[in-house]
């Protein structure tokens, strides 16, 4: 013979499976703000906190010059001689649309640093904050 459940029991059971499925989202996780502003916003803090506030010898002769308030639609950063920053940039990286595409070009992208800043952009891009 199977023991009956009573009524009150029955109720808190039927109260507690809905206070469980009501603490259930079927909200996604999402990831990092795929828009061009967002992306390189990501870029430059990585760009500053990797390159430049880390006294990266890579890095040493030059300074970050981001130009996120952009209307044309490509938030992008420079990079410039420390010394005149005023001069042609040496590495721009921009985005454009949402999801956002990236360009980055410059002499710097000739030169041994050049497969580094590819990655280093790539993986801010992308929601990560390491060092590379």
């Amino acid at each position: 013979m199977r023991p009956r459940l009573s009524t009150t029991r029955v109720f808190a059971i039927a109260a507690m499976a809905a206070l469980v499925a009501s603490c259930q989202s079927n909200t996604p996780v999402k990831g990092p703000d795929r828009s061009a502003l967002s992306t390189m916003e990501r870029v430059a803090l990585g760009a500053n906190a990797c390159w430049f506030k880390s006294a990266d010898p890579a890095f040493a002769a030059y300074r970050l010059a981001p130009e996120l308030n952009s209307f044309s639609g490509r938030p992008r950063i420079l990079v410039v001689h420390k010394g005149s920053p005023e001069s042609r940039p040496l590495l721009v990286v921009q985005a454009e649309g949402n999801p956002s595409k990236l360009d980055a070009f410059g002499p710097m992208m000739q030169s041994a640093t050049g497969p580094r800043i590819v990655k280093d952009v790539t993986r801010w891009a992308s929601g990560g904050k390491a060092c590379g």
